[in-house]
């Protein structure tokens, strides 16, 4: 039996932003300089690099000026950044952007809890940002998060995804990433969700941004690539997390997203070494282990093939 997939999909790195922002620890300048510098070397070509919000709420994020000023711009590589408000549109447009992100929700419980305005309000404040956006030549993303599930409301319907995915396309946003934020969702899930969305949006401006608490996201993204999604965020060693989901446990790894499109044959540009060294790379320095898979067993291979090849080492 023959399954349509995609002959090419677009990995949208996100863990020097959505990986990181969230950690307890702050992370040198230099460090999250150095991880985006050996993404950028695997074929990767687009890096949401930071986040222009307040350093009160994100501090984590505060030196995204100094992040956009050092990032080597010759690569071509797409650098997006992710902007909740006007002012932090303004702040990453003068600090170099050329594409930024909104934020939005499907569940109104989630909304007020998280930026304590509803959904529709929510997409009202996007509103200013995306005009400005247009008037410079910047192009704007849309994220949607809780689009299989809400760790408040449970479970949320895809005709609601669907809304929200539509105001966000309408106003021009030129591409809607729909998140599992808690990573609860199954696959039948992801597709009924996308089906829906598919009626409003089409579904080559779609993206899957899936999470694997319970290590679904790969049979997920499976699943919504046989609908013809094309573009899948992914974290580096499957850093990141929900920090309103107890046990949420990050995204889906890129290490293990390129090892399964590799294997499907879909082409990627990305080499999946490069990724793996750059996973354990940022681990060190958080000092865990990889939430990869692939990036583990990778590290194992090349530890024996180390060893077989020097006894002595």
């Amino acid at each position: 039996m023959s399954i349509a997939l995609p002959a090419r999909v677009r990995i949208v790195e996100v863990s020097p932003r959505d990986g990181l922002q969230n950690e307890p620890q702050s992370v040198p300048t230099e460090v999250k300089l150095e991880l985006i510098r050996r993404l950028a070397a695997t074929g990767l070509d687009t890096i949401e690099a930071t986040s222009f919000v307040s350093p009160r709420w994100v501090p984590q994020m505060a030196d995204s000026g100094e992040i956009m000023a050092r990032i080597d711009r010759s690569t071509g590589i797409n650098y997006p950044v992710l902007t909740p408000n006007l002012r932090g549109f303004e702040n990453a447009v003068a600090a170099g952007a050329q594409e930024v992100a909104v934020f939005g929700a499907a569940s109104e419980t989630f909304s007020r809890k998280n930026i304590n305005c509803s959904v529709a309000e929510s997409l009202e404040r996007f509103h200013p940002i995306v005009d400005a956006a247009q008037e410079r030549g910047v192009r704007v993303r849309g994220y949607v998060s809780c689009v299989l599930g809400c760790p408040y409301e449970g479970q949320v319907s895809p005709a609601s995804v669907a809304r929200v995915a539509k105001s966000l396309y309408d106003m021009g946003c030129y591409e809607v990433s729909l998140g599992d934020t808690i990573g609860v969702g199954t696959p039948l899930a992801a597709q009924r969700m996308v089906a829906a969305v598919a009626e409003k949006v089409p579904v080559e401006r779609l993206a899957a941004h899936f999470h694997d608490t319970y290590g679904q996201a790969l049979a997920n993204l499976f699943a919504v690539l046989q609908q013809g999604v094309a573009v899948i965020d992914s974290s580096v060693a499957g850093l990141g997390g929900c920090p309103y989901a107890k046990g949420a446990s990050g995204n889906v790894a890129t290490e293990d997203v390129v090892y399964m499109l590799d294997g499907l044959g879909i082409e990627t540009g990305v080499n999946l070494d490069g990724v793996a060294v750059a996973g354990r790379y940022i681990c060190g320095k958080l000092g865990r282990p990889s939430a990869s898979r692939a990036g583990m067993a990778l590290a194992g291979r090349n530890s024996s093939s180390r060893h077989d090849a020097d006894p002595n080492s």
